[in-house]
């Protein structure tokens, strides 16, 4: 979804000499990590690289992708979302490759009337292919202070966190005919964008353009992965934490995703049989959890 906010992206050709690395964990300035890409002065990044503004007005959004592409690994980002009335925006923060037949794994924040919660729409594409949505109601206020969004993708999964609470696990079931992202290196994006026309309530609620402009910001964002690009130079060292190479879900974390999925979950693709009348994906067959 979202081609609004993709017309806006710069598609990137891999280089012809690739070299791989592992990124350094610590997290670093956006002045060294991330390009704008879209919406000029709407885009700030403040307090000597540390923090960063995105903002939206009825003339445009604003977004921006990371220097590096990355193949596997575990990315943070600390958010504040639209306080107030944030009905028809959409902020986000996922990975993408390019081209038609794309992967992506998403964190997309739909905004909504005062007083009425965040939606949390979690997707992922392979292959072009998405249709694999999950939707969250968040169990605290995203917009009264900064939160930790966590994606952690390697060979066998992918997991979503929130402040390092799992919310969703996606597993690799290629060898029962369901893509999954292994093959194409992906950036980081993000972006605060109107899409009024589906976003809150289905369309229903529309953008207050009277309280414009919108503003998310984002600041301590990490990518502990393998870097992708040309020239490139290890910076790591062999003490670097590469837990997420092999991660996984354990029992304390099981009890977690079920606290959630049973008390926040408002939408998920494996349980919507009008949607799939021929028969659920085959990925829904299997534990959620494992």
């Amino acid at each position: 979804m979202g081609l609004l906010r993709y017309s806006n992206i710069q598609v990137c050709t891999l280089a012809v000499t690739i070299s791989v690395f592992i990124a350094a964990a610590s997290a670093g300035s956006f002045y060294d990590d991330i390009d704008i890409t879209f919406g000029g002065e709407r885009a700030k990044i403040q307090k000597g690289g540390q923090d960063l503004s995105l903002s939206l007005d009825q003339y445009s959004g604003s977004g921006f992708q990371s220097k590096h592409e990355y193949h596997f690994g575990r990315f943070d980002m600390q958010l504040k979302l639209v306080p107030g009335n944030s009905a028809g925006t959409v902020t986000t923060f996922y990975l993408s490759s390019q081209g038609a037949g794309h992967d992506e794994i998403d964190f997309e924040f739909l905004g909504n009337s005062s007083g009425n919660p965040y939606t949390v729409h979690t997707n992922v594409y392979s292959q072009g292919k998405g249709n694999k949505e999950q939707q969250f109601h968040l169990w605290f206020d995203p917009t009264a202070a900064f939160h930790t969004y966590t994606i952690i993708w390697n060979s066998q999964r992918i997991i979503f966190l929130i402040d390092n609470i799992p919310v969703r696990v996606f597993n690799n079931h290629e060898a029962a005919g369901v893509p999954f992202p292994t093959k194409q290196p992906m950036r980081v994006y993000a972006s605060l964008w109107n899409a009024d026309d589906w976003a809150t309530q289905g369309g229903r609620v529309k953008t207050d353009w009277t309280k414009a402009p919108f503003t998310a910001s984002y600041r301590k964002f990490n990518a502990n992965a393998i870097r992708v690009g040309q020239n490139s130079k290890s910076t790591s060292s062999e003490n670097d934490n590469q837990a997420w190479k092999t991660q996984e879900i354990d029992a304390s974390g099981r009890n977690r995703i079920r606290w959630v999925q049973n008390k926040h979950m408002i939408y998920n693709y494996c349980s919507d049989h009008k949607r799939f009348p021929n028969g659920l994906p085959t990925e829904c067959k299997s534990s959620r959890f494992l």
